[in-house]
């Protein structure tokens, strides 16, 4: 497959196209900061800017890179100043505003970027990784607000563009993926209360979601699976 990936800066990002390398597909990718990775392609470039859907389609045009494969791993669960909200009056609307941007946003934008590319006769797979915990029904717990809120949005948007996209492209493929509790930057804070077994390293992580990825089925477009291609209900 002739893949596009973006987020290769993040933990399961650069893993995933490092595995994907190793499988022979050809893998071009964006990120915000220079790859640790030999791509076909590199742009550097954030998803999160609506800017970024010219300076995709732009660099597309002139690498003549053309993807079957679409793969966006960016994620955001908290930064230096904020960690997930356990209260309701913990909640900013300003964090709310940034998860959104980050796990959301730069979802939209990257398929902005490739709509004009998929047509009837060229289909694509569309992967975003999202997270169990964007489930409603799965959700059990509470807590971590908008994290949770921002990755349901992800997957109604997922839910919305496998709609669109299968009208004019029939063959084409969109899902969200939940990669598991990974042994990343994102889930470092809690990585002491995993169950024993349930922590993943990056590379086991991408071997599962690579495998998923290669076999993608019709019939489980338009869903949240799980790391094991399990569906996973909104």
């Amino acid at each position: 497959m002739r893949i596009l990936l973006a987020g290769a800066s993040s933990g399961v990002g650069r893993a995933l196209a490092t595995e994907l390398i190793a499988r022979g597909h050809q893998v071009a990718a964006l990120g915000r900061t220079e790859p640790d990775f030999q791509a076909e392609q590199y742009l550097k470039t954030d998803t999160a800017d609506s800017a970024s859907v010219i300076q995709i389609q732009s660099w597309l045009a002139s690498t003549g890179f053309a993807p079957d494969c679409v793969i966006q791993c960016a994620g955001l669960l908290h930064d230096q100043d904020h960690m997930p909200e356990k209260r309701l009056s913990q909640i900013s609307t300003d964090w709310i505003d940034k998860s959104m941007q980050v796990n959301l946003h730069t979802h939209i934008h990257l398929a902005q970027a490739i709509n004009p590319l998929v047509r009837k006769s060229v289909p694509v797979k569309w992967v975003s990784l999202s997270a169990l915990v964007g489930s409603i029904s799965e959700n059990e717990l509470g807590g971590w607000y908008s994290y949770r809120m921002s990755k349901a949005a992800l997957n109604m948007f997922i839910r919305n563009l496998d709609i669109e996209w299968r009208r004019k492209s029939p063959s084409s493929i969109v899902v969200a993926l939940h990669p598991g509790t990974t042994t990343t930057q994102l889930s470092g804070p809690f990585q002491g209360n995993v169950a024993a077994g349930k922590l993943y390293t990056p590379e086991l992580t991408a071997t599962r979601l690579a495998g998923v990825i290669e076999n993608l089925t019709a019939q489980q477009s338009g869903r949240l699976l799980h790391w094991d291609g399990a569906p996973v209900p909104f």
